[in-house]
Protein backbone atom coordinates (compact mmCIF):
# COMPACT_ATOMS: atom_id res chain seq x y z
CA UNK A 1 0.00 0.00 0.00
CA UNK A 2 1.29 3.48 -0.87
CA UNK A 3 1.53 5.93 2.00
CA UNK A 4 0.08 9.43 1.92
CA UNK A 5 3.61 10.82 2.26
CA UNK A 6 4.71 8.93 -0.87
CA UNK A 7 1.70 10.23 -2.79
CA UNK A 8 2.46 13.76 -1.61
CA UNK A 9 6.08 13.45 -2.80
CA UNK A 10 4.92 12.19 -6.21
CA UNK A 11 2.43 15.05 -6.50
CA UNK A 12 5.17 17.55 -5.60
CA UNK A 13 7.53 16.05 -8.17
CA UNK A 14 4.86 16.20 -10.88
CA UNK A 15 4.06 19.83 -10.01
CA UNK A 16 7.76 20.73 -10.10
CA UNK A 17 8.19 19.10 -13.53
CA UNK A 18 5.16 20.96 -14.87
CA UNK A 19 6.54 24.25 -13.55
CA UNK A 20 9.96 23.61 -15.09
CA UNK A 21 8.35 22.67 -18.41
CA UNK A 22 6.26 25.86 -18.41
CA UNK A 23 9.38 27.93 -17.75
CA UNK A 24 11.15 26.32 -20.71
CA UNK A 25 8.73 27.96 -23.17
CA UNK A 26 7.76 31.46 -24.20
CA UNK A 27 4.17 31.96 -25.36
CA UNK A 28 3.58 34.41 -28.22
CA UNK A 29 0.10 35.46 -29.34
CA UNK A 30 -0.22 36.05 -33.09
CA UNK A 31 -2.71 38.27 -34.91
CA UNK A 32 -2.83 38.13 -38.71
CA UNK A 33 -4.51 41.08 -40.43
CA UNK A 34 -5.38 42.06 -43.99
CA UNK A 35 -2.77 44.56 -45.16
CA UNK A 36 -5.30 46.82 -46.92
CA UNK A 37 -8.25 46.77 -44.53
CA UNK A 38 -6.68 45.82 -41.22
CA UNK A 39 -9.40 43.20 -40.70
CA UNK A 40 -8.54 39.79 -39.22
CA UNK A 41 -7.58 37.11 -41.75
CA UNK A 42 -8.15 33.38 -41.51
CA UNK A 43 -5.16 31.13 -41.84
CA UNK A 44 -5.16 27.38 -42.39
CA UNK A 45 -1.85 27.01 -40.63
CA UNK A 46 1.22 28.89 -39.47
CA UNK A 47 4.78 27.98 -40.42
CA UNK A 48 7.13 29.06 -37.64
CA UNK A 49 10.92 29.10 -37.76
CA UNK A 50 13.32 30.22 -35.07
CA UNK A 51 16.89 31.48 -35.07
CA UNK A 52 17.41 31.22 -38.85
CA UNK A 53 17.02 27.42 -38.80
CA UNK A 54 15.38 25.81 -41.84
CA UNK A 55 13.03 23.57 -39.85
CA UNK A 56 9.41 24.76 -39.77
CA UNK A 57 7.49 24.16 -36.56
CA UNK A 58 3.76 24.24 -37.11
CA UNK A 59 3.44 21.80 -34.18
CA UNK A 60 4.26 24.69 -31.81
CA UNK A 61 1.18 26.57 -33.02
CA UNK A 62 -2.24 26.29 -31.40
CA UNK A 63 -5.25 27.80 -33.17
CA UNK A 64 -8.12 27.98 -30.71
CA UNK A 65 -11.78 27.49 -31.55
CA UNK A 66 -12.18 31.24 -31.06
CA UNK A 67 -9.47 31.94 -33.66
CA UNK A 68 -6.83 32.98 -31.14
CA UNK A 69 -3.37 31.83 -32.17
CA UNK A 70 -0.59 31.04 -29.71
CA UNK A 71 2.89 29.71 -30.32
CA UNK A 72 4.86 27.91 -27.62
CA UNK A 73 8.51 28.71 -28.36
CA UNK A 74 11.56 27.23 -26.68
CA UNK A 75 12.92 29.63 -24.05
CA UNK A 76 16.30 29.53 -25.82
CA UNK A 77 14.89 30.89 -29.12
CA UNK A 78 15.95 34.47 -29.94
CA UNK A 79 14.19 35.30 -33.25
CA UNK A 80 11.04 34.17 -34.99
CA UNK A 81 9.83 34.15 -38.61
CA UNK A 82 6.16 33.39 -39.33
CA UNK A 83 4.30 32.59 -42.53
CA UNK A 84 0.61 31.76 -42.81
CA UNK A 85 -1.10 29.42 -45.26
CA UNK A 86 -4.63 29.69 -46.64
CA UNK A 87 -7.33 27.71 -48.42
CA UNK A 88 -6.27 24.52 -46.61
CA UNK A 89 -3.17 24.35 -48.79
CA UNK A 90 0.52 25.14 -48.60
CA UNK A 91 -0.15 28.39 -50.44
CA UNK A 92 1.30 31.12 -48.21
CA UNK A 93 0.13 34.68 -47.88
CA UNK A 94 2.47 37.42 -49.01
CA UNK A 95 3.80 39.16 -45.90
CA UNK A 96 3.18 42.89 -46.21
CA UNK A 97 6.48 43.72 -44.53
CA UNK A 98 8.18 42.53 -47.74
CA UNK A 99 5.37 43.16 -50.25
CA UNK A 100 7.29 45.79 -52.24
CA UNK A 101 10.59 43.94 -52.27
CA UNK A 102 11.88 41.81 -55.14
CA UNK A 103 12.16 38.76 -52.86
CA UNK A 104 8.68 38.53 -51.37
CA UNK A 105 9.37 34.97 -50.20
CA UNK A 106 12.23 35.79 -47.83
CA UNK A 107 11.75 35.28 -44.13
CA UNK A 108 11.67 38.35 -41.95
CA UNK A 109 12.99 37.83 -38.46
CA UNK A 110 11.62 39.44 -35.31
CA UNK A 111 13.25 39.45 -31.86
CA UNK A 112 11.27 37.29 -29.45
CA UNK A 113 12.44 39.35 -26.46
CA UNK A 114 10.83 42.49 -27.96
CA UNK A 115 7.60 40.60 -28.66
CA UNK A 116 7.44 39.35 -25.08
CA UNK A 117 8.41 42.67 -23.51
CA UNK A 118 6.33 45.20 -25.43
CA UNK A 119 4.73 43.45 -28.42
CA UNK A 120 5.66 43.91 -32.08
CA UNK A 121 3.65 45.19 -35.04
CA UNK A 122 5.24 44.26 -38.38
CA UNK A 123 5.68 46.89 -41.08
CA UNK A 124 2.77 47.09 -43.53
CA UNK A 125 3.68 47.88 -47.16
CA UNK A 126 0.21 46.85 -48.38
CA UNK A 127 -1.74 49.73 -46.90
CA UNK A 128 -2.04 52.26 -44.13
CA UNK A 129 -3.11 50.76 -40.85
CA UNK A 130 -2.40 51.67 -37.28
CA UNK A 131 -2.22 49.03 -34.56
CA UNK A 132 -0.54 48.68 -31.20
CA UNK A 133 0.59 45.32 -29.89
CA UNK A 134 0.35 44.23 -26.28
CA UNK A 135 3.29 42.57 -24.52
CA UNK A 136 3.56 39.01 -25.83
CA UNK A 137 1.70 39.81 -29.06
CA UNK A 138 2.99 39.73 -32.63
CA UNK A 139 0.79 41.40 -35.27
CA UNK A 140 1.56 41.00 -38.95
CA UNK A 141 -0.16 41.99 -42.17
CA UNK A 142 -0.68 39.84 -45.25
CA UNK A 143 -2.36 39.70 -48.62
CA UNK A 144 -3.33 36.80 -50.87
CA UNK A 145 -1.14 36.09 -53.86
CA UNK A 146 -2.15 37.55 -57.19
CA UNK A 147 -2.32 35.37 -60.31
CA UNK A 148 1.37 36.01 -61.17
CA UNK A 149 2.50 35.01 -57.70
CA UNK A 150 0.56 31.75 -57.44
CA UNK A 151 2.71 28.75 -56.57
CA UNK A 152 2.42 25.95 -59.09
Amino acid sequence: MVSIHTLARWASAIALCATLHAQSQNIVHIRILDGKTGLPMDASNFLVRVDHHQTMHNEWVHIGDDGNVTVALPASAKEIAVKATYDLSLQTYIDCDAAKEDDKERDIWYPIAAILQSGVVARNECGKTSYTAKPGEFIFFVRKRNWREQEH
